[in-house]
């Protein structure tokens, strides 16, 4: 257990960001899925103590698919968290929402195929509710942080979860506009999924750098220049995002008690009979289930 209540989890851009000022104890934890994307710090940034984990590790080494999700989680919760912002770089399915800018995601459209997405997968059945995908308690303190803030904030957006690591084709992305998606990204699940089952409130910034490739370039401009404008975008979302937590983290770290909703996830969720739980499973999931048991 360590004093922070709240954990930062770094994508693209963000995490590296952060990965430079949150200097602080770095804790390697075990956990019974295997070991995080890498050591999680535990610092005190913005005034407030936090702990700080890169979602694809030191280096970037973890691809999307490949990112040991439930690993960094259960240690998260193993720590003692309670809340998590959570950063991600996306490409823009919406000509309003311009690179560079924050969205505070509402919803999730999830077309993942690869990766574990739930704890409960041998000797325990629970089904938690994901109506809302992310902390509504979480998100309306963003939305109220952002507009502290001078950048755009939008209060809401679908984020559609691809699989990945490629991008997707002109038909795909098309498509994902046609399902009311606004952001098309790569690891919102099943980060969001785990957090919930952990009952840990949890929040996500998108950070689009890029409007996909739905949207044609602007013609002439080369492979060069187009990437050199993604990067640049990356550190204006990146920059802005740091503006927002700065803002957005005291003003968490005062009202964490009142911030609870997601802290009750697993009370009506389990369905397994509790006296058929191997005891096996108990001991393993004991930071997750042990109140219920």
């Amino acid at each position: 257990m360590s004093d922070a209540r709240i954990a930062i989890i770094g994508g693209s851009g963000l995490g590296q960001a952060l990965a430079e000022q949150a200097t602080g104890r770095e804790v390697i934890v075990e956990t019974p899925f295997g070991s995080p994307s890498g050591p999680i710090v535990l610092t005190r940034w913005a005034g407030v103590d936090i702990a700080f984990l890169s979602r694809h590790g030191p280096g970037h080494v973890f691809n999307p698919s490949t990112v040991p999700y439930r690993a960094n989680l259960f240690a998260l919760k193993q720590l003692g968290i309670t809340h998590i912002i959570s950063s991600g770089a996306t490409g823009s399915l919406r000509e309003e929402i311009v690179p560079g800018d924050l969205v505070i995601c509402d919803q999730v459209i999830d077309k993942t195929f690869r990766r574990p997405a739930t704890f409960f997968d041998e000797g325990i059945v629970a089904h938690v509710e994901l109506a809302e995908p992310f902390c509504p308690q979480m998100r309306r303190l963003l939305i109220e942080a952002g507009q502290q803030i001078r950048h755009t904030v939008h209060p809401a957006g679908t984020y559609v979860c691809m699989e990945g690591p490629q991008f997707s084709t002109v038909a795909e992305s098309r498509m994902h506009r046609t399902w009311g998606g606004d952001l098309i990204g790569m690891t919102a699940m099943p980060e969001a999924k785990l957090a919930r089952e952990a009952e840990i409130c949890y929040a996500l910034i998108g950070l689009p750098t890029d409007y996909d490739c739905w949207r044609p370039h602007e013609p002439g401009k080369s492979k060069q220049a187009l990437l050199s404008e993604i990067i640049g975008n990356l550190k204006q979302a990146t920059d802005n995002a740091i503006e927002l937590l700065r803002v957005a983290l005291p003003m968490l770290a005062k009202q964490l008690d009142r911030i609870n909703c997601c802290r009750s996830a697993l009370e009506l969720a389990i369905w397994s009979n509790k006296a058929k739980i191997p005891p096996a499973t108990v001991n393993k999931l004991k930071p997750l289930i042990g109140k219920y048991l």
